[in-house]
């Protein structure tokens, strides 16, 4: 094995597991949420779905219901033993059974299987999810410096975008050419969303097929990921010159993400930088679009996942600490505009946060 950062990833968790006196851990993935298997794992869920068993000794199974991701996780020198297992649940009740009776924690627990989470008599499975949540958050210098790695190319990224959009293009076309970008670089992954047009644009989701034309905003979130650690961007840009009102409304999000950013230092809440941004929309009487109606979050965490915790909400409590990455981004719905994002990746640090993204926050134009 000789990825550094699994290595580390692996003893912060022996350490945790020993500090909570508990003798294995268990950690579920699927094809969509695969960050707590991967901590352990190592390797990524494509197809189906996998189950990982660290043991106090240091020893790791991993259990994978698609042949292909098997194939693919034998193929990695991650230290682990990968099994194919077709009937996935039974090969790991089967294992946890030969445990006898032993402390099994488990993440995340919400998504486990009933047929795992269900409780008796022989396995003792303990929902650890706040443990792991904790180590998933807190970044290590190296964990740090993959993140920051990823920005670079957010930003170099964006470049390619602004260059992708014209009048006539299609929205996949200008997507197609950002991944092309990402895969040459190296990129293992981006998660990226997009839209085109004005007031009728409500938010961003895969390419449709919709053509850019003059006067149309065009939004973007690109999130590529460097040795399995993901950064974010989201910008907005306009077909030809902005408006008046184009930009007069996105001045105010400038404005709620420099203040949402203001806010990131150890000690504030999530909470508290979300209220930092929602305040500068209530200043403008556009309160109710900040609103679980017209958006989802004011930002999130960033690691293994694209989105993970915490999740930046006025209702959460988490706090931010040293080590923590996250996206500030008061994307939302505008009524005489449309959808606008804007949003960097930052690093909490002892005396505030470091912005790792370097594009301008500015609206962007490209010639109609």
């Amino acid at each position: 094995m000789s990825d550094p950062l699994l290595l580390e990833r692996r003893a912060a968790l022996g350490d945790a597991m020993a500090a909570a006196a508990l003798d294995s851990f268990l950690v579920y993935g699927n094809a969509w949420q695969g960050d707590y298997f991967r901590y352990v794992a190592g390797v990524r869920v494509l197809e189906g779905q996998g189950v990982a068993v660290l043991r106090n000794d240091g020893e790791v199974r991993v259990y994978l219901d698609s042949v292909a991701d098997a194939e693919a996780g034998k193929a990695e020198a991650n230290g682990a033993e990968i099994t194919y297992a077709p009937n996935l649940l039974e090969a790991v009740t089967t294992e946890l059974y030969k445990a006898g009776n032993q402390r099994i924690g488990a993440a995340p627990f919400r998504l486990l299987p009933r047929r795992l989470a269900a409780r008796d008599h022989a396995i003792t499975l303990t929902d650890q999810t706040a443990l792991l949540d904790r180590l998933l958050m807190m970044k290590s210098p190296l964990e740090s410096a993959a993140i920051r790695r990823a920005a670079v190319l957010a930003d170099a990224g964006y470049e390619v975008f602004r260059s992708a959009v014209r009048p006539g293009r299609l929205d996949y076309e200008i997507v197609a050419e950002v991944e092309r970008f990402y895969r040459t670089s190296g990129v293992e992954d981006n998660f990226m969303i997009i839209g085109v047009g004005g007031p009728e644009v409500r938010g961003m989701a895969p390419p449709s097929g919709k053509r850019a034309k003059a006067r149309d905003m065009v939004i973007t979130e690109l999130t590529p990921c460097v040795d399995g650690y993901y950064a974010q961007i989201c910008r907005t840009l306009v077909v030809g010159e902005p408006s008046d009102v184009q930009r007069r409304v996105f001045a105010i999000y400038r404005d709620a993400m420099e203040a949402g950013i203001a806010a990131v230092r150890p000690g504030a809440t999530a909470a508290d930088i979300a209220r930092a941004e929602n305040d500068v929309f209530l200043e403008h009487d556009l309160g109710i679009y900040v609103t679980s109606e017209y958006t989802r979050v004011r930002g999130h965490g960033l690691g293994l996942f694209p989105d993970s915790k915490p999740h930046i909400l006025e209702d959460v409590s988490t706090m931010m600490e040293p080590g923590m990455s996250l996206i500030v981004h008061p994307n939302t719905y505008n009524p005489e505009v449309g959808y606008v994002v804007l949003g960097d990746t930052v690093e909490v640090t002892e005396s505030g946060c470091d912005v790792l993204c370097n594009t301008p926050r500015e609206l962007f134009s490209v010639p109609a």
